[in-house]
């Protein structure tokens, strides 16, 4: 029996989450703001289901801006994040395409704090 190699006994306790990304651009054209609500609406039920892990604009250096919207969520596969892909109304509409990427979680932290007295939260 052979030892694991040091870079496999770096990764063997990490999370290994495997999400997926939905890169959606142009952030700005004709009618997006006609169907923003609607596309927010969207999230929140996939937030709600479970499938969404995060969301939000995504700017480049130097610019006030942005340029598009990344979209994070659990699947099962290729084939389950391109339907939810698909869904979007930006999508369904053409204001947006969109490029699908599997992602592997691996490293990082987050803290949460829960007040109790006024029902706020804070995330870290």
């Amino acid at each position: 029996m052979t030892s694991p190699v040091p870079e496999e006994r770096l990764v063997a306790t990490m999370r290994r989450m495997e999400l997926f990304v939905i890169e959606s651009g142009p952030a700005s054209a004709p009618g997006t703001l006609e169907v923003l609500p609607e596309h927010l609406a969207h999230q929140i039920r996939l937030e709600r289901e479970g499938i969404l892990f995060g969301a939000g604009p995504v700017w480049e250096e130097g610019s006030d801006i942005p340029v598009a919207g990344m979209i994070i969520i659990r699947a099962s596969g290729f084939e389950e994040a391109r339907r939810i892909a698909d869904s979007d109304p930006f999508h369904i509409r053409g204001l947006r395409s969109y490029r699908l990427r599997r992602w592997n979680l691996n490293e990082g932290a987050m803290t949460v704090t829960v007040r109790l007295s006024d029902q706020s939260a804070e995330f870290r």
